[in-house]
């Protein structure tokens, strides 16, 4: 890390100080042959002590040392070697300030200062007006191309700052969206798994004294139940927990948005990481059936294989309508399940109730089912509808683009 003083890099106040001990050095050593005596080492010494700000207030420092400089020409005194001061002055006028304006004025004063400086030399005056406007065109000059590059190296560091800071924002961006996606899974997970073993315990306490068979087999539901969302919150958080080694923000963010397009890849792999299919709906439905439902499973027209993403959304789809029916229509609801192939291009699910089950006290409020269905559809370009029948129970109709006539890339709902 490098050193600082007064909120200055420590080599820039260093070599300030060397410049202006240098000119302090021009004025003492004149102090004999200089016309003025100790006034033009005075005057010396002042034009080195503000050089010393010439890069925090440049044209200040500037308008300074050309006024000493004035003063010498009041004086009538021939230029001296601490002079070189004015050059020092120009150079930082035209490289530090805010605008070039104030370098194009400093020239201009260093020309007319050359001018009056030639006609104080002894010998041919238009000679040393040469020497001294080359040797002040060609100090602007450097300090302009300088002043280019400077200019250049900023807008640079600046570009790749603002890089920097739209690569952290696409970061949080993409970190964020990982998270709502955990989240959706879980939420499904947990809805449907719990509203299951909700029905089944209150069923249970109902039965025991009744049935004693049937409360068995309702705990042994639940049983079940748990044991199937604990897995598959075990692979959730198997995703999350991959043992691909940590990067910085940057990394996590790359991981993060490409798991958007990957999460067949993500959920796959091995045991831990089984993607769930609409192979796995029997399953689903069997659970189901063993809530309480009365569910009828009918698929119209040729399957089509999906991607990974849109098969798992196709289940969770499946799943929370189910949980739905289960929580709002009541046991003993008879639901209708149609995967529909034969609309060319789409895939269309249809999920019915009659809404005449057997409550088992209040359903919860307050879920945010739909909208995630609706979010899960819309990331496909798809069609959703959900609301009441008009004889009496829910339905929940949409349709997904197959990845034929997709127009977007595949993503995780």
């Amino acid at each position: 890390m490098s050193r600082t003083v007064f909120g200055r890099p420590l080599r820039s106040v260093l070599f300030d100080v060397a410049v202006s001990a240098w000119v302090v050095l021009f004025a003492v050593a004149g102090v004999i042959s200089a016309p003025g005596g100790w006034k033009s080492t005075l005057i010396g010494v002042a034009m080195a002590v503000a050089l010393l700000f010439r890069r925090a207030h440049p044209s200040a420092v500037g308008a300074v040392v050309a006024a000493l400089a004035l003063v010498q020409v009041i004086l009538d005194w021939e230029p001296l070697a601490f002079d070189v001061a004015v050059l020092v002055a120009m150079y930082s006028v035209v490289k530090y300030a805010d605008r070039l304006r104030d370098g194009l004025i400093a020239g201009v004063v260093g020309l007319i200062g050359v001018a009056i400086a030639a006609r104080g030399l002894q010998g041919e005056w238009w000679a040393g007006a040469i020497f001294l406007g080359v040797v002040c065109g060609a100090v602007w000059l450097a300090a302009l191309n300088v002043r280019t590059r400077r200019l250049y190296v900023l807008s640079l560091e600046e570009r790749a700052g603002t890089l920097e800071r739209e690569r952290d924002a696409q970061a949080r961006a993409a970190v964020a969206e990982e998270r709502t996606r955990i989240a959706r899974e879980l939420h499904d997970v947990v809805a449907h798994s719990m509203a299951v073993m909700i029905v089944q315990a209150d069923g249970a306490t109902y039965m025991f004294d009744r049935d004693p068979d049937t409360a068995r087999a309702a705990v042994k539901t639940v049983a079940e139940t748990g044991r199937q969302a604990l897995e598959e919150m075990r692979r959730l958080v198997g995703v999350l927990r991959d043992p691909t080694p940590a990067g910085p923000l940057d990394s996590a963010a790359g991981d993060a948005a490409g798991a958007a397009d990957e999460s067949g890849a993500a959920l796959s792999g091995g045991a831990q990481r089984r993607r769930l299919a609409l192979g796995e709906l029997d399953g689903l439905l069997a659970r189901s059936r063993a809530a309480g439902l009365t569910v009828r499973h009918t698929v119209r027209g040729e399957p089509v294989s999906l991607p990974p993403g849109m098969e798992l959304s196709v289940y969770r789809l499946v799943q929370e309508s189910l949980t739905n029916a289960l929580k709002h229509a009541g046991t003993g609801a008879h639901v209708d399940l149609v995967l529909d192939y034969t609309d060319p291009g789409f895939l269309r699910l249809r999920v019915t109730d009659d809404g005449r089950g057997r409550g088992v006290g209040a359903p919860p409020s307050g879920g945010h089912g739909l909208v995630g269905m609706r979010e899960r559809v819309a990331v496909y370009g798809g069609e959703f509808h959900a609301g009441p029948r008009l004889d009496g129970g829910w339905e929940i109709d949409l349709r997904l683009p197959l990845p034929s006539t997709a127009p977007q890339t595949e993503g995780v709902a």
